[in-house]
């Protein structure tokens, strides 16, 4: 098969992990590649590989129909307008109706567990852009990523620090999995020659208690680590206090708030069935980053 593929925030983390494995994993021929961000010259590396290079600008819908064109799959990965509310999901409503326009056969797009009922502050803008997609009439791949294990490195290394983990998720558990690791299945995914609508939930093979993650940090950094339960304004004033924007602050409390109700403890093994392989464990990713986290 030598469809075309393109990936939208390609100069992001999570785009540059996803065309990494597309070139070195699974060996996709670089000129099948179409990487497309805001600003191309930051793929000048990947230029030089002989993937194509594109500018997309989501803040520019009309732009969007030429951007995707000749483009047989298109991975739309979820945008970071969070601080501004329906900003992220007007963005990715234009990209699917652009997608249209251009003749795009299959979208797949990077959405999050259950976003259904959840508490999570911008669950509804990956909700909605699931429906547009459905909508749409255009084949789709719903990749649903579990919270990253990488999103613990924000805070850890302060918390390793002073020695306390404020949470307000009490005795809920989430199945997380690496940022890397969903770039593999996402990868996987665009590489394949599958073209059935299909929703997957990538999450890793276990679910964790906060405490859980602080005694395995604890035991690989060798520093004392108390977890420290505290209720959402407690937590949203701690956050306040640190200094992050309001709708940061926002975000963490209804992400806790969505652990302590049990909407993020969701195990399957849709990452095993798109790699064949075993998702990184909570050790692992740990001593990876032990340096990171010692700060």
């Amino acid at each position: 098969m030598s469809s075309t593929l393109l990936v939208t925030g390609a100069a992001g983390q999570l785009g540059q992990r996803i065309i990494h494995h597309l070139l070195e994993t699974y060996k996709v021929a670089p000129g099948r590649i179409i990487a497309a961000t805001r600003s191309p010259e930051k793929l000048a590396d990947l230029a030089a590989k002989g993937v194509v290079t594109r500018k997309a600008d989501f803040d520019d819908a009309a732009t969007l129909p030429a951007a995707f064109a000749g483009v047989d799959l298109l991975l739309i990965i979820s945008t970071d307008a969070l601080a501004v509310p329906g900003l992220r999901l007007k963005q990715q409503t234009a990209a699917v109706e652009a997608a249209k326009k251009a003749g795009v056969k299959h979208i797949l797009y990077t959405s999050m567990p259950a976003p259904e009922g959840s508490l999570v502050s911008f669950a509804p803008d990956h909700l909605g852009t699931e429906n547009a997609i459905k909508a749409s009439g255009i084949g789709y791949t719903i990749l649903r990523d579990a919270w990253y294990f990488d999103n613990y490195l924000l805070g850890l290394p302060h918390s390793l620090e002073v020695g306390k983990w404020y949470t307000a998720t009490g005795n809920g558990r989430v199945s997380n999995i690496s940022r890397n690791d969903c770039a593999l299945a996402i990868a996987a995914a665009l590489a394949s020659d599958e073209t059935e609508n299909a929703t997957y939930t990538l999450t890793g093979s276990t679910a964790f208690t906060i405490e859980d993650v602080a005694s395995v940090v604890s035991k690989i950094t060798g520093r004392p680590l108390e977890v420290v339960q505290v209720n959402d304004e407690q937590f949203a004033a701690g956050l306040t206090g640190a200094g992050l924007p309001k709708f940061v602050v926002d975000m963490l409390v209804s992400a806790d708030a969505n652990t302590r109700a049990g909407k993020f403890d969701i195990l399957t093994n849709d990452f095993n069935k798109l790699t064949g392989k075993e998702p990184q464990t909570l050790r692992s990713f740990v001593e990876e980053h032990k340096a990171a986290l010692a700060g």
